[in-house]
C-alpha cells in the first residue's frame, strides 16, 4: 500500500474537496490505517459508486474487470469514469452511456 497510486489519487482527491468512497477487495483494512478518517469504506464497488458524481478506478483487479457496468451506471449519480488502468474499451464504454476516461486515448461521451 505504501506506494499505490490509489493513496496519491485520495489525497488529491481529498485535497481539492472531494468526499471519497473507497473499495478494495484486497486491501481495505491496511487503507483505513493510512487514508483520512473523511474517506467513507464500502463493502462493494455498486456501493462505493452510489450516488457518486464520478467513479475512478486505479486498480486491475479482475473484481473490476467482470463488474456489470449496467448496474454500476445506475448506482452512479452521473454516469462518470475515469479509468487509470484501461481495464475497458472506450467505444462499449460509449454504448453503454458513460462518460468515460481513460489513460492515453481520447475521452468518450455517451450515445
Amino acid at each position: 500500500m505504501r506506494e499505490a497510486k490509489s493513496l496519491e489519487v485520495i489525497h488529491l482527491l481529498h485535497v481539492a474537496g472531494a468526499r471519497v468512497r473507497a473499495y478494495d477487495p484486497a486491501a481495505m483494512d491496511n487503507a483505513r490505517a493510512i487514508l483520512p478518517p473523511s474517506v467513507t469504506f464500502a463493502g462493494s464497488p455498486y456501493e462505493a459508486a452510489e450516488g457518486a458524481h464520478a467513479a475512478v478506478l486505479v486498480t486491475e483487479w479482475n473484481e473490476f474487470r467482470f463488474l456489470n457496468l449496467e448496474r454500476l451506471r445506475a448506482q452512479l449519480k452521473r454516469p462518470v469514469i475515469f479509468d487509470g488502468r484501461n481495464l475497458w474499451e472506450p467505444e462499449r464504454m460509449r454504448r453503454l452511456g458513460f462518460e468515460y476516461h481513460s489513460v492515453g486515448r481520447k475521452p468518450v461521451l455517451p450515445v
